[in-house]
């Protein structure tokens, strides 16, 4: 073996003039790998995903392997196209974003459609960008909000949930047919608490379990996997916003605690904000993001054409993730600040 060689075996880590390995980044590895982060998000988010099957029945279920496959396929496709392995179908990525895509869709959507948004989610979300951890837009709600403007009458059309739950009253015949943002935004209902919080209301199917989605999501903080800081300037400023505007006028806006309670808000601060490849990478910057983000569901659902804002919101703010990491990063290895705080 020469001396510009080192290692063992016919792997070999070429050494510098200097006598240094030179090898390409990462130089640290953490105990997390992304199979290990991917399964954990989607083993999080079964419970939910089996709730929104009990109330909706047996053709969810179709809709979730149909979109799960979908998105597996297509990643699978365009690595072999690219040229490369089709292995890191495996890694969990293309799972998830089938399984997030679905949770944010009606269940009276089509499998076709379901399958046109899973191409896409992959496809345009992530590997047009160079794959996983390139993106700069969440994958799932690529999809997502494709499907909104490609169906727009599919995407806004709901069934009513089973009545699982005998122990809680009936609901009002005032809310069937319409999503409790739907019906508080155009005719001023207000849905009881207690229904929001079970899942008994018309929605999305990721919509199903605030208490699941909350579960979980507590459990990926308590493992490191998401970032609190992210989720807890979300949930707090969407409260926040929602509060101020309901103090002003509770006739008109409804409640904080509505807001948090109704819609993707839980499916989005848990499970979408805080993907690693499309927010801040310093808590700073994540709180930041999770601000904006919940201002903007507060004034989308407010003032906006559509009664739900969590999707906008989020895409919008993964677009400024780049200024939000310029400005409110943390201070680059090696340097110092002065005494105005700029960086030298």
């Amino acid at each position: 073996m020469s001396s510009s060689d080192v290692g063992s075996g016919n792997k070999k880590t070429p050494l510098g003039n200097d006598g240094f390995i030179l090898t390409s980044s990462p130089h640290a590895f953490g105990a997390l790998d992304t199979r290990t982060i991917m399964y954990a998000v989607g083993a999080t988010l079964l419970p939910a995903a089996a709730m929104s099957v009990v109330l909706f029945g047996a053709r969810t279920l179709v809709l979730y392997l149909v979109g799960i496959t979908a998105s597996v396929a297509t990643e699978a496709i365009t690595k072999i196209a690219r040229g490369r392995s089709p292995r890191t179908t495996l890694d969990g990525s293309a799972f998830v974003t089938g399984l997030l895509l679905v949770m944010t869709l009606p269940p009276t959507v089509s499998p076709a459609a379901v399958i046109i948004g899973a191409v896409v989610a992959v496809f345009i979300g992530k590997e047009v960008f160079g794959g996983l951890g390139s993106n700069i837009l969440n994958p799932a709600l690529v999809g997502r909000a494709f499907l909104a403007a490609a169906y727009p009458v599919g995407m806004t059309t709901w069934s009513e949930p089973a009545r699982v739950f005998g122990f809680l009253p009936a609901p009002s015949d005032a809310l069937s047919g319409a999503t409790p943002l739907a019906a508080a935004k155009f005719d001023h209902i207000s849905t009881p608490l207690f229904e929001l919080l079970f899942g008994r209301t018309a929605g999305s199917m990721g919509e199903t379990s605030v208490i699941l989605l909350a579960l979980g999501g507590i459990v990926l903080i308590a493992t490191g996997i998401a970032r609190w800081p992210v989720v807890v300037s979300l949930l707090g400023s969407v409260f926040l916003f929602g509060e101020v505007f309901h103090l002003i006028d509770s006739t008109a806006y409804p409640s904080g605690l509505f807001h948090l309670l109704s819609g993707g808000v839980a499916l989005g601060a848990f499970f979408m904000a805080t993907d690693p490849a499309t927010t801040p990478i310093t808590d700073r910057g994540g709180v930041i993001f999770g601000v904006g983000a919940g201002f903007l569901i507060i004034v989308i659902r407010l003032f906006g054409g559509f009664p739900e804002g969590v999707m906008y919101s989020i895409l919008l703010m993964n677009a400024v993730t780049p200024i939000i990491d310029r400005y409110a990063n943390a201070r680059t290895f090696g340097s110092s600040r002065n005494e105005r705080g700029v960086k030298r």
